[in-house]
């Protein structure tokens, strides 16, 4: 594939995109490996850490709930908790869901949002350095990862579930994908076909050995006893913010879904109403209200990502054409991937590459050259 920057000190281990519409895949294409050491090339059904995307899936939970009466977008989250969430310099400011899920919560990634099996996560949200002091809630994006946990133990209190359960309930099941948060509620059919990321050629998550280990990060003194898990306590546990194995073919389910306004053929999993929803932006940068990361986030919404917008210093176009997209990137461990559709033209692309270089921006963007290339790559 050409590239739009220097060459990169090595290529991608394992690429993998799948262009789809409403009706089906349209093509798809794989190439490298998923388990170099195993010498086992990669397939579009291979399941893989697809990091931020899960940001999306787990809002479209967020969005059955709300359909079930469960949730409430706009209500104190810490009414369900049963403690108070608030940023300790705007006490009198009530968090809610729809300012979590579009980051603007005022919560920071400033301390560690992966956090043990037995930790407390009220009492390490009590710590003024998880929060922006400079700004209220609702004034302000900055794209943070702990509001997933946060979300994810809303979920949990709301519904009693332990959340990678509710997750196959909610959205994976109904589309029969084989996938998962973490790894405990995937088969062990599906675990063996995991796609191993890497950096610099090394493996860093998902090998044989990391899988057979504890699925989530054990406790603090090493125990990896899922029985404690209590509803709420934790929302961390199962990565909602980047922690979903699912497969490129899986990521294009999902976007046919999108596209079908909610319904994929007979199983109607969303209304159009809250599609509409997630497909409405929430924030747009306007030059001084929000950090873009060098130009990545421009336009955001309930957990979904907006493309190309025509601001100064806005760089989220990784097709080059201008167009308005939305879903969500991903970015962990190596890895880069994109679930993107176009509702004007009813089409879409899902992609992953693994072993993709840090700090390697494709000219004139803030994607990397594999994402550029992956979003760019014809038909």
């Amino acid at each position: 594939m050409p590239l739009d920057a220097a060459p990169v000190p090595w290529p991608p281990v394992a690429e993998v995109r799948v262009a789809f519409d409403a009706r089906g895949v349209t093509s798809a294409r794989a190439e490298g490996f998923a388990d170099a050491a195993a010498n086992r090339a990669v397939t579009p059904d291979d399941p893989v850490r697809v990091a931020s995307i899960s940001k999306l899936v787990t809002g479209i939970a967020v969005m059955r709930l709300v359909e079930a009466g469960k949730l409430d977008l706009d209500a104190d989250v810490s009414r369900l908790l049963g403690w108070s969430l608030r940023n300790p310099a705007f006490p009198d400011v009530a968090v809610t869901l729809r300012l979590l899920l579009s980051h603007r919560s005022s919560l920071t990634d400033t301390i560690d949002y992966v956090l043990p099996l037995d930790a407390d996560m009220r009492g390490v949200l009590a710590d003024p350095k998880a929060w922006d002091a400079a700004h209220a809630p609702g004034t302000y994006f900055r794209y943070t990862n702990f509001n997933l946990p946060v979300i994810a133990a809303v979920m949990e209190r709301a519904t009693g579930e332990r959340f990678d359960r509710l997750m196959k309930r909610l959205v994976l099941t109904p589309l029969r994908l084989r996938a998962c948060y973490n790894w405990d509620a995937c088969a062990p059919a599906t675990k063996t076909r995991a796609v191993v990321l890497y950096r610099a050629g090394q493996p860093v998550k998902d090998s044989a050995e990391m899988i057979a280990a504890c699925p989530v990060t054990p406790a603090r003194d090493g125990a990896c006893d899922l029985k404690t898990w209590r509803a709420g306590a934790n929302g961390a546990i199962f990565s909602p913010q980047g922690g979903l194995r699912i497969s490129a073919n899986g990521l294009a389910t999902i976007g046919r879904m999108l596209l079908g306004k909610g319904r994929l053929g007979p199983v109607r999993l969303l209304s159009a109403k809250s599609v509409a929803t997630l497909a409405t932006p929430l924030w747009t940068y306007d030059g001084t209200n929000g950090d873009t990361e060098r130009g990545f986030y421009c336009s955001y919404g309930l957990a979904v990502t907006f493309t190309a917008t025509s601001r100064q210093g806005c760089l989220d176009d990784p097709f080059g054409d201008g167009r308005t997209r939305i879903g969500h990137a991903g970015e962990a461990y190596g890895l880069r991937s994109g679930l993107w559709i176009d509702p004007k033209t009813g089409t879409g692309v899902a992609y992953f590459a693994t072993d993709v270089p840090d700090g390697i921006r494709a000219a004139g963007s803030a994607f990397t050259p594999a994402e550029v290339s992956l979003a760019k790559a014809l038909p």
